[in-house]
């Protein structure tokens, strides 16, 4: 079995390169979503993935794997547009885009290594349901965040949920690549 580290830098390298591929073909028309609508967008996957998971059949061509890495992608896409000022362009050079999708990854992955320390790579034992299940959870706790116009009391805020997502997703990855 390869390290976690290598699994994980596979798994992202996809997601990245998808994401440098689609900001070839459409720009940033991404970037006139709200971090809101990012919310929703990764929620409509997660639900999409949930109920492929209790149904058991698609009537879509798409499995499992598209939707977290699309996960990912929007996770990623959210923590950029929550560190971009209000009158930042929307349309954004390629460069520019690529960077900061790289800075957004390599954060993640910080907290990912620092979180599997502490927890004893536990993930590795866990189900891709669960994974799924934690993915919407952690939807309907940013949901709330952004209701609250960002405020908490005690939690943390969009960010970390944003980057715990997108790991979770990225977790998801290895296992179903493991099972194949």
């Amino acid at each position: 079995m390869e390290p976690t580290t290598q699994q994980y830098d596979a798994a992202l390298e996809k997601c990245e390169s998808l994401f440098r591929k689609k900001t070839s073909d459409y720009g940033t028309a991404w970037r006139i979503l709200r971090t809101s609508s990012l919310t929703d967008q990764i929620f409509i996957k997660a639900s999409r993935i949930r109920t492929l998971q209790e149904v058991a059949e698609s009537k879509v061509d798409e499995g499992i794997v598209p939707e977290f890495i699309g996960i990912v992608n929007y996770s990623l896409m959210a923590l950029i547009q929550c560190e971009l000022p209000a009158d930042h362009p929307l349309e954004m050079p390629v460069d520019e885009t690529n960077q900061l999708f790289r800075k957004a990854a390599e954060a993640t992955r910080d907290l990912m290594l620092k979180k599997n320390h502490d927890y004893g790579e536990a993930w590795r034992d866990m189900r891709v349901s669960s994974l799924t299940d934690l993915i919407l959870m952690k939807l309907l706790r940013v949901k709330q965040i952004e209701d609250n116009d960002g405020k908490t009391v005690v939690s943390e805020g969009v960010d970390a949920n944003y980057m715990d997502i997108a790991n979770y997703a990225l977790f998801a990855l290895i296992l179903l690549a493991e099972a194949e």
